[in-house]
């Protein structure tokens, strides 16, 4: 039997036969393995070459990287999930109301009279928009996907979903005290309660908000000058967001977090027993 030639594995090595081409003879051995491999065989490694079955073996063996939707709402992650969500699935319910031509809207929308059988209602009229304007959910989701983000990475997921969601039941509250017999659809409540989450948090951190609390002002007299456009939402949700936030912002210390999760679920209580209250008098 003759030397091999110098392979990758080094020279000198006795030839032998490659394992899956019995007539090549071969002086390289998978590192992994030791049996022979012709270069058709072979894969370089980190040091010296591998066999196919033990690139295989290895390739199995590896851990999976999670897909790019699993990094994404992993911990630590600073993609703002819960406001792209809460955006995606707006958008999705907005479809669905032109599909089923109103059936959606009819189903979700918020009318005060019907609190005491569908309360539901008053988190679900967030999803719906006028389906004869497009500007309606367009201004919206525009506020949404420009606030969100940045409120998102200043607070956090839970809490951004916090503020959002309380906001909305804000605004529905509001509609059931002052305006309880009219019809509402929109997540206005929701947004004017990231506007004043943001406002409080960017005023505490000593920030310039001048232009926002023009903003604020001229969406708030748009509510009463525009016919049509539920103010009191605005209001109610503006002003949960900023009650929000200022809890956020006094209770941020590491050994404060039960106390912000109570009071937080004082607010949520607050607004709950005024729906009760309103519903039974």
């Amino acid at each position: 039997m003759t030397d091999a030639q110098p392979g990758p594995s080094g020279a000198g090595s006795a030839a032998r036969t490659c394992y899956r081409h019995p007539d090549r003879t071969t002086g390289v051995r998978c590192q992994r393995c030791d049996r022979a491999v012709c270069p058709e065989c072979w894969t370089p490694a980190a040091v010296g070459v591998q066999c196919a079955e033990c690139l295989a073996a290895a390739r199995a063996a590896a851990p999976k990287r999670p897909s790019a939707l699993a990094r994404a709402f992993r911990p630590g992650s600073r993609v703002p999930v819960v406001s792209y969500s809460i955006l995606g699935l707006t958008l999705l319910v907005f479809v669905l109301q032109w599909v089923t031509q109103g059936a959606v809207t009819a189903a979700l929308a918020y009318y005060p009279p019907l609190t005491a059988i569908e309360p539901w209602r008053m988190l679900t009229v967030a999803l719906v928009h006028s389906d004869s304007s497009i500007f309606h959910i367009v201004f919206n989701m525009y506020s949404l996907w420009v606030l969100g983000p940045l409120l998102e990475s200043l607070i956090g997921r839970a809490r951004f979903a916090a503020v959002y969601v309380l906001s909305a039941l804000g605004g529905s509250v509001a509609v059931l005290w002052l305006a309880p017999l009219s019809i509402v659809v929109g997540a206005s409540g929701a947004i004017f309660g990231l506007l004043g989450a943001f406002f409080v948090i960017q005023r505490r951190l000593g920030g310039r908000n001048v232009q926002l609390v023009v903003i604020i002002a001229i969406n708030l007299a748009l509510g009463f000058l525009i016919p049509g456009v539920s103010w009191q939402s605005h209001v109610g949700g503006l002003l949960v967001g900023a009650a929000c936030a200022a809890i956020m912002l006094r209770t941020r210390r590491a050994d404060q977090q039960r106390r912000q999760a109570l009071l937080i679920a004082a607010v949520a209580a607050v607004l709950v027993a005024a729906t009760v209250v309103r519903v039974l008098l």
